[in-house]
């Protein structure tokens, strides 16, 4: 699960400062896909690259899993993203030389876990299948489409079981049937494995794979409401 509670963070901008998130509190669930949402400019990417502690915040409390990231050293913080937190970007940024599989396979050697390959080897067949794409296991990304593409970056995400998934604008390359698919894998994915998913999207036409919806405005947040129907 993942609290932010209270979350300021500013940028200088002269002799003044510019207030990117304003005192936002959100909780993300296990099991449950929060939507965030919200014109340009709003907050959205910087409040989601505080919850992912690439930033650390003027004020208030990160809490991942009952830890204070805002109050780690970097060091910390490293560690804490590399085993808890889950991470998709706008653009795949796969390595292009490397298979489907190779792309899961190299998080083993990043997170120091060499002792736990055969482990980790299991969980990228096992999260390949997941994501429809066990049968391109041996493709290198310029063998696959932009949403197969986006599928392997999801199960990259997710090889080290984290408690928290951060994605961010996941269909933006999409068109609209490729970009249905992928948002309904990220919730299928968070409800089954119990990930707490934070999402942020500023294409609301997939709207139904969100679980709860938050709204972002001059840095605010408003309160989140129910995104999917009884």
């Amino acid at each position: 699960m993942i609290t932010l509670d209270d979350v300021t963070l500013t940028f200088p901008d002269g002799d003044a400062r510019i207030t990117a998130v304003d005192r936002v509190s959100l909780t993300a669930r296990p099991g449950v896909v929060t939507g965030i949402t919200g014109p340009s400019g709003s907050g959205k990417s910087s409040l989601l690259a505080v919850a992912a502690t690439l930033i650390r915040p003027d004020s208030g409390r990160v809490l991942i899993d009952d830890v204070d990231a805002a109050g780690l050293t970097r060091r910390e913080a490293t560690a804490l993203r590399r085993d808890r937190i889950g991470i998709v970007f706008q653009q795949s940024n796969l390595l292009p030389a490397l298979t489907a599989r190779e792309q899961l396979l190299v998080m083993a050697e990043l997170g120091g876990r060499r002792d736990r390959r055969k482990e980790v080897g299991r969980r990228a067949d096992e999260l390949l299948d997941a994501v429809g794409l066990a049968a391109h296991a041996g493709k290198r990304p310029a063998q696959l489409s932009g949403g197969q593409r986006q599928r392997v970056a999801i199960a990259r995400a997710l090889v080290h079981e984290p408690s928290v998934l951060l994605v961010d604008e996941p269909t933006s390359a999409l068109d609209q049937e490729r970009g249905a698919a992928i948002m309904q894998l990220i919730h299928d994915l968070s409800r089954d494995r119990g990930t707490a998913t934070l999402l942020v999207t500023h294409d609301l036409v997939h709207r139904g794979a969100l679980d709860e919806l938050v709204t972002m405005v001059d840095g605010r947040a408003e309160v989140p409401e129910a995104a999917r129907v009884p």
